[in-house]
């Protein structure tokens, strides 16, 4: 069955629509924001773009909207005629990552303050699957969630300057890895090799929202060796058919 939720619209400046649903990071609300979006794009040629986050929709018309009343009630009908994203076109990417004391230089921290050994929260991090929700703060970031609740951590009240590219950090409920160079406030555990911006295509990133990411552990021997042949680095993935 195609659940839908109770959301809320509103005009966000002369041209677009914010769509919010309840402020919570769950695999549902994440669904249906993404199968709305889907809809959205295959239903309404006046759309210029719509991004998402966790639970919001920004919807952008390519003119200025006239009667806002009759474009919440186009949306509001698009969403009950939706259907549930194509589960089938979702990819699992596995992605290297080395938890090498010379890449996490926050995990001891965070083990003390969790009361949890490094190996602990290596295998906590790296067992789970990660759902990727949107990019942003920067090209190519993956806003993942489904970290392990025992991972939580605040991020940082002062950030860092400089985040080094592809540091993997952790910040609240939330893990990611930094595409570039960049200054950040999330808890930095590792480090991953590889390219995390796509070059070769017009997508921004190799993953989209809706897919999953699941990290795998090397040494710092292994990190050193692909990360000289990052740019021949084949992500292995493979379809999703739950």
């Amino acid at each position: 069955m195609n659940k839908n939720f109770f959301i809320n619209y509103f005009q966000f400046n002369s041209s677009s629509i914010l769509i919010s649903w309840e402020n919570s990071i769950e695999n549902d609300i994440i669904f249906d924001v993404l199968s709305f979006k889907n809809a959205i794009n295959n239903n309404i040629k006046q759309i210029l773009e719509v991004r998402n986050a966790y639970s919001s929709l920004l919807v952008t018309y390519k003119y200025s909207i006239d009667n806002i009343y009759s474009e919440i009630k186009t949306l509001k009908q698009v969403y009950l005629n939706k259907i549930k994203i194509n589960l089938v076109e979702r990819k699992t990417w596995r992605i290297p990552v080395c938890y090498d004391k010379f890449f996490s230089k926050d995990l001891d921290n965070i083990s003390t303050s969790l009361n949890l050994s490094r190996n602990q929260i290596i295998k906590l991090h790296h067992e789970n699957k990660y759902m990727v929700c949107f990019l942003g703060f920067l090209p190519g970031f993956l806003y993942l969630s489904n970290l392990n609740k025992k991972l939580y951590f605040p991020r940082k009240s002062v950030p860092d300057l400089s985040v080094a590219k592809g540091s993997v950090g952790i910040g609240g409920s939330q893990t990611g890895v930094y595409p570039s160079d960049s200054p950040g406030g999330w808890n930095i555990i590792g480090n991953s090799p590889v390219n995390f911006i796509n070059t070769s295509t017009d997508e921004i990133s190799f993953a989209q929202p809706g897919d999953l990411i699941k990290f795998y552990p090397i040494t710092l021997e292994e990190h050193q060796v692909i990360l000289k042949e990052s740019n021949k680095f084949k992500f292995e993935w493979e379809a999703i058919n739950d």
